[in-house]
């Protein structure tokens, strides 16, 4: 069962890197010229689970000091599973959490949610582009479409995430996200959905730092404060983004 598990996914990370290159590039270069002007980048993952992919991009060993966290208690599964799904769910939620962090022309977001369909995604995407932000969309194209028009999890408008972003990236998720089928079992099991988020959003700040050393820039990167050094290497960030990121 292992070996299968880590082969399904090792194919659908492996489809990311072969089909998806030129969407990672272009967000890429997003990310860089916010970086290089000093501006923040957002990342919201509106879903139970896609919060992870928040979590994994925000003040992470290696990662973007620029990366600013949006972690609305709405949707978060520690808040409660049900109301999770309920408020996802729910029309105009997300441009409420978009305008609570007062998005601007300045800004740029990248939205993670496996589906790219629900409400709050969509609302958020929307509001963001309205304030003129610019939208980094990390989505599965394949499970969007699968999905009929009437399906309780869509926005009204029955749009999805990567049609209404500057720059999509299929995450590859699969109808359903389990991908491991028991014999005897008439369900599936294994999820593969925070994987392939999780290699995405480190990926894109690989080729961020990889971009910004190219071009002779020093990339401003977070150490991890639990090897030797990482306090003294971090402390020259923090009392300058403390004011500026919101959950630092």
């Amino acid at each position: 069962m292992a070996r299968v598990y880590r082969e399904k996914i090792a194919v659908l990370l492996e489809q990311i890197e072969n089909e998806e290159s030129s969407s990672l590039d272009a967000a890429s270069d997003l990310m860089v010229e916010q970086v290089k002007n000093d501006r923040l980048i957002h990342v919201y993952g509106p879903g139970g689970h896609a919060n992870l992919a928040t979590q994994e991009a925000f003040f992470r060993a290696g990662g973007l000091i620029h990366i600013s966290a949006i972690l609305d208690s709405g949707t978060l599964l520690s808040d409660g599973a049900l109301r999770s799904m309920a408020m996802e769910r729910t029309p105009g939620y997300g441009r409420v959490v978009i305008d609570n962090e007062a998005l601007g022309p300045d800004d740029l977001i990248v939205i993670v949610n496996s589906y790219g369909m629900n409400s709050a995604v969509i609302d958020a995407a929307t509001r963001s582009r309205e304030r003129g932000a610019r939208t980094i969309g990390v989505s599965s194209r394949g499970h969007a479409l699968a999905v009929g028009p009437d399906h309780p999890a869509r926005h009204p408008t029955k749009k999805n995430l990567h049609d209404i972003v500057d720059v999509a990236i299929d995450s590859k998720v699969p109808l359903g996200d389990a991908v491991i089928e028991i014999p005897g079992f008439g369900m599936p099991t294994g999820a593969v959905s925070t994987y392939v988020n999780a290699f995405v959003i480190n990926l894109l700040s690989i080729l961020t730092v990889a971009k910004l050393v190219a071009q002779d820039v020093e990339p401003p990167v977070w150490m991890s404060g639990n090897a030797p050094g990482g306090d003294e290497a971090n402390a020259r960030y923090i009392e300058k983004f403390r004011r500026r990121v919101r959950l630092l």
